[in-house]
């Protein structure tokens, strides 16, 4: 299907592009979002003449979502879990939870703005990407821990999953010493 996009969209195009899309992006996501109308010659004459507003708004949420960006850039939040001893996280800090935490934080964000590589399954400090305009993207970092003070030694640097040798010998085992089977008088005789 063909549409004509209405903003900028990564990887498809820039406001007022017509572009090539599957049906159900067109049908389930651009169409209801109101990123996008159908390629029909009366939707083209309809942006035309919407076209100064429209770029108009989207320089205007520009300039707040730099705004933003300013403010957001470098911050660093803070996720604690439940984890086992080696540092694997019981669960794991998904981009719903990131965007709740950053909101908590003082920003307000949506789940859909946030982008993971992948669902976060280990203690440490990660970066996640908080798109806030589709030409405005800022880094975070998420210092996953199990309490506060955990927290603070890994925002020094310390790596707090590494499992500590305690220097535990382990007891060998020897058969031989466990039975004494001389002189019982309990062997078979041949």
């Amino acid at each position: 299907m063909q549409v004509i996009l209405l903003e900028r969209i990564g990887r498809l195009g820039q406001m007022g592009d017509v572009v090539t899309v599957k049906d159900g992006f067109a049908r389930n996501f651009l169409l209801p979002q109101k990123k996008a109308l159908r390629a029909t010659a009366d939707n083209a004459k309809q942006f035309e003449t919407q076209r100064v507003q429209l770029e108009a708004r989207n320089l205007e949420l520009k300039k707040e979502a730099e705004a933003i960006h300013g403010k957001l850039e470098g911050k660093s939040f803070t996720a604690i879990r439940t984890a086992g001893d080696t540092g694997q996280l019981y669960g794991s800090v998904s981009a719903r939870d990131l965007a709740d935490i950053v909101t908590d934080g003082g920003f307000s964000i949506d789940r859909r703005m946030v982008s993971l590589d992948a669902p976060i399954k280990t203690l440490g400090l990660h970066t996640a990407r908080v798109q806030l305009h589709p030409e405005v993207l800022a880094k975070i970092t998420l210092n996953v821990a199990r309490s506060s003070e955990e927290a603070q030694r890994q925002a020094r640097g310390e790596n707090v999953a590494m499992v500590k040798n305690e220097g535990v010998e382990l007891e060998t085992y020897n058969p031989d010493e466990m039975f004494d089977t001389r002189g019982t008088g309990d062997q078979p005789d041949a």
